[in-house]
């Protein structure tokens, strides 16, 4: 079969997501002939995704994407809106690339890495082909997920409707989680294992003498500056994807920042004593598989309920911001979780099983009536 995948640009997590989904594929006898990113001026597509997906074009569009606070740190509400307002005469140009791209490469089934332009224009007019989405987000429209304690319909319901506009018109919403769950049907929701990459399942671990960290906004390495500087004895390397950063910089004698880079970040996750993150999918999946205790920093509304879900699962503690004293603590009592990889080394056989499944059982008759669905519910 022969896909192409659309994915949105926002962090890491989906270029891992695709990255390792195409050698799954290919493992299977498939191909996937063509990658559409989702991106905005703020957010460069890495070098390492155009090395990974050799043998695929990739080509980018115009999407939707949060707007940074004066502070750096986390996203403005009010921004955002305005600017993606501003923005939708190159929406729409955006959709026309999508439409004229799907059908000059007329591939057998679309992956759909949370791309809010491909629902939208799946929406406005039906594709009529198969489907797919695919992230962790779909596990937040599942009737069984529990959510954040306190959180309000007010915050909660933008998230979830715009987690449904994604996907509207699939066939199935593959929703990655970190324990397994029973399918949710009315929803066309099948619970399916992390992507994790074969480099993060093989590689060795190592209890090092540093702090491994991501930060998603800039804005918080002057936190990180501040109690590095109290704390001189302890050596920390964080990865960022500011753009006009040197691939290494010290930013203060035991404070290494790294542009990010898929082999780099991986080895220092192995090595590390415990890793500081704001809260994103991918890595920490990666951090828990690998027994590394973590803190977890949400930005917005999506990552404190990744960040809670995380905690379910014994992969750290919720803060709010780089404390890096709590995460000292959990070091000395961290115990890892078997039943986590166990879970994730089932995911090929699992997401390649209800990809052909999808595929193979797909009716025109049956995707017209989820048009609606997805909308309504």
């Amino acid at each position: 079969m022969r896909f192409l995948f659309v994915v949105q640009g926002e962090g890491r997590g989906h270029f891992m997501q695709a990255i390792e989904l195409k050698a799954m594929l290919e493992r299977h006898g498939h191909e996937v002939v063509e990658c559409l990113v989702g991106k905005n001026p703020a957010r460069i597509i890495p070098d390492y995704f155009y090395k990974r997906m050799e043998g695929t074009h990739i080509d980018s569009f115009e999407s939707p994407n949060f707007v940074q606070g004066v502070e750096g740190k986390h996203p403005s509400y009010f921004q955002t809106f305005v600017q993606n307002i501003t923005k939708l005469p190159g929406f729409s140009q955006s959709m026309h690339t999508l439409r004229t791209t799907i059908a000059r490469v007329a591939p057998d089934a679309i992956i759909n890495f949370y791309d809010v332009m491909l629902g939208i224009s799946n929406y406005l007019a039906p594709m009529q082909l198969p489907i797919i989405s695919i992230g962790h987000q779909y596990l937040f429209l599942h009737r069984d997920f529990e959510f954040p304690n306190k959180k309000s319909k007010v915050e909660l319901d933008p998230l979830r409707l715009f987690t449904i506009a994604t996907s509207v018109g699939s066939c199935r919403r593959l929703a990655l989680s970190f324990y397994p769950l029973n399918d949710d049907n009315d929803r066309d929701i099948v619970v399916v294992p992390p992507i994790l990459r074969t480099a993060v399942r093989n590689m060795p671990t190592s209890q090092g003498n540093y702090i491994h960290g991501y930060m998603l906004n800039s804005g918080f390495a002057e936190e990180v500056q501040q109690w590095q500087a109290q704390h001189p004895e302890v050596e920390m390397h964080f990865f960022w994807d500011k753009a006009d950063a040197p691939d290494t910089c010290e930013l203060q004698p035991g404070l290494t920042m790294h542009r990010i880079n898929d082999t780099k970040f991986l080895e220092s996750m192995a090595g590390c004593s415990g890793y500081a993150t704001t809260s994103g999918f991918e890595s920490v999946c990666e951090a828990l598989y690998m027994g590394k205790p973590a803190i977890l920093i949400p930005v917005h509304i999506e990552q404190e309920c990744n960040g809670y879900d995380a905690m379910k699962v014994g992969a750290g503690i919720v803060t709010k911001h780089f404390d890096i004293d709590r995460l000292l603590e959990l070091i000395q009592s961290y115990k890892p979780n078997e039943e986590f990889r166990t879970w994730c080394n089932e995911a090929e056989q699992r997401i390649i099983s209800a990809i052909e499944d999808t595929i193979n059982n797909f009716d025109l008759r049956w995707y017209h009536r989820i048009i609606g669905r997805h909308i309504f519910r």
